[in-house]
C-alpha cells in the first residue's frame, strides 16, 4: 500500500451541505475502492490561481489515504465526472 493525497477544490457557489456531501462522497471513493484514509485536511475558501467556469474562490480539500496503485485510476475516473469538483488532484507521497 502507498501513501497518496488527494487534492479537492469544491465549487464556492454550491450550499454549505452540499460542498459537505461532495467531500463525504469523495472519501466513499477512496474507501470503495480499498484505500484507508488517514486524514481529512480542509483548507476553507481560498482564491483561485484563475477563473475556472467563471468562478474566482473555491474550497481546498487534502484528503490522505493508502491505497494499492491501481485504485488511483479508478478513484480519479469517479472524481472527473463528480458534480461539484472544479479541479482535483492525486499524487503520491514518496516516503523520503
Amino acid at each position: 500500500m502507498n501513501k497518496y493525497e488527494l487534492a479537492v477544490v469544491v465549487s464556492a457557489v454550491i450550499e454549505d451541505d452540499a460542498r459537505t456531501a461532495v467531500v463525504d462522497k469523495c472519501k466513499a471513493l477512496v474507501e470503495r475502492f480499498g484505500g484507508k484514509i488517514a486524514d481529512v485536511d480542509e483548507w476553507g475558501k481560498k482564491k483561485l490561481a484563475y477563473e475556472i467556469e467563471k468562478m474566482t474562490e473555491g474550497f481546498y480539500y487534502f484528503i490522505h489515504f493508502e491505497a494499492e496503485g491501481d485504485a488511483i485510476a479508478e478513484i480519479e475516473n469517479r472524481i472527473r465526472i463528480m458534480d461539484g469538483v472544479i479541479r482535483y488532484l492525486c499524487v503520491r507521497q514518496d516516503e523520503a
